[in-house]
């Protein structure tokens, strides 16, 4: 399904940044430097890193969404320290290479998921609170959409991304519900899926939408978000100068979990006796700064969207 019918008009909603400050603060220390917001999202942190950096220091925002593209190019089009590019961050570092950035960034900011917009725009599917055409794509001219995906993807897989993405404790029933449904009528609704979810759930938790887990282990599938943040992390490593810092932000413990694996120290080989010496290894790039950093209570009762939020900062040092 083609993306066209939500694009051109630039959404008047606004995400609410979470750790705004703190996130900035942490990444910003050359007023001057080459920065870089790898989710622009709806220009949260890029409007607080534009109010910190000096007159002759460079923004350079990312995003795989065009209408979050669109969003940045009206919103910031005179700002002369300020470029926005349309691209997925695993992409990360042939952005810079165009651009000759590579080696030269100060600082790196990630904010993973989606934004409130795509997530309150019904037509978009990353949501079930309004019925809406099952597409979940973060660029809706790029890739599968859900529908496509769940028309063809095997019962197996289906609950296997159910249980690793979404941790589903219900994924080989509910992979079988849509499967069945699917073989019967497409699916095309969110609505529709919420419903086929709800009824195979045997237990559905308070406050929470028994399709929860489930819509996000989809979105996370149908846009390969992890191998994404594999690639952007990998690339990141590249992307900053000696002495640059990358703060990411995270709201799903698979997605904390791969930041803070790729952060922090590899443990010594468990195969190798203690009492043997481990073999030489190539310096670690990153020095973590501080622990996992998560919203103050007033910022969660402000916005709820950020309790699960976790921010993770490093320096390169290697």
């Amino acid at each position: 399904m083609s993306g066209s019918s939500w694009q051109g008009s630039v959404s008047e909603e606004r995400h609410v940044p979470v750790l705004l400050h703190t996130a900035v603060k942490a990444v910003l220390q050359v007023p001057n430097g080459r920065y870089v917001d790898a989710t622009y999202g709806r220009g949260g942190h890029s409007a607080a890193m534009l109010d910190a950096i000096g007159a002759s220091g460079k923004l350079l925002a990312i995003d795989r969404d065009p209408e979050a593209v669109g969003d940045a190019r009206q919103r910031f089009g005179n700002e002369s320290r300020f470029e926005i590019a349309h691209a997925n961050f695993g992409e990360l570092g042939a952005v810079l290479n165009s651009r000759d950035w590579n080696g030269a960034v100060n600082g790196m900011l990630a904010d993973l998921g989606v934004s409130s917009p795509q997530l309150d725009v019904a037509e978009r599917g990353f949501g079930f609170s309004r019925d809406g055409s099952l597409d979940m794509r973060m660029d809706p001219d790029s890739g599968v959409s859900a529908a496509e995906w769940l028309a063809q993807v095997e019962e197996r897989e289906l609950a296997n991304v159910l249980k690793t993405y979404g941790e589903e404790r219900y994924a080989r029933r509910i992979a079988k519900a849509i499967v069945a449904a699917r073989d019967a009528a497409p699916l095309l609704r969110t609505g529709q899926l919420a419903e086929i979810i709800k009824v195979a759930h045997p237990r559905w938790q308070r406050h929470h939408h028994p399709a929860t887990r489930s819509f996000q282990a989809i979105r996370i599938a149908v846009n390969r978000e992890f191998e994404a943040l594999d690639a952007l992390l990998k690339q990141a490593e590249q992307a900053l100068c000696i002495g640059g810092r990358i703060a990411i932000i995270s709201f799903h413990s698979l997605e904390d979990r791969i930041v803070k694996r790729a952060l922090r120290i590899p443990p010594p080989d468990p195969s190798i006796p203690r009492h043997l010496p481990q073999p030489l290894r190539a310096p670690h790039p990153w020095k973590t700064l501080g622990k996992a950093i998560k919203p103050s209570p007033l910022e969660i009762e402000n916005n709820p969207r950020s309790r699960s939020a976790v921010l993770r900062v490093a320096e390169r040092v290697a």
